[in-house]
């Protein structure tokens, strides 16, 4: 895991985030979930710099909008957002939830 991932599964592991279970690296047909919470089908990919090149974009693009049609709402989130922003990122999650 990279060093935004860690931080932010010491944030969700266990429960921590509202009683909600979250699992790391979940397969969800080709493809693998960062952070995944199956009940709310709410998932959580942190994205570092590659994420930004354009193949990297549309592969990710495709990718989002595969999990869309299976039900599963993507929450994408910068590595860097997770290690320097408090809380913002537990924030944006719960956001995304409160939209479920």
């Amino acid at each position: 895991m990279t060093a935004a991932e860690t931080q932010l599964w010491r944030m969700l592991r266990d429960r921590r985030l509202d009683g909600l279970k979250f699992r790391r690296q979940a397969p969800i047909g080709r493809y693998v979930a960062d952070f995944l919470c199956e009940e709310k089908k709410l998932i959580v990919e942190l994205d570092g710099a590659p994420h930004d090149r354009p193949d990297q974009k549309a592969h990710d693009d495709a990718r989002d909008d595969w999990l869309r049609v299976e039900g599963y709402l993507v929450l994408r989130m910068s590595n860097d957002l997770v290690i320097g922003g408090g809380d913002m990122p537990l924030d944006l999650i719960r956001s995304a939830l409160r939209g479920r």
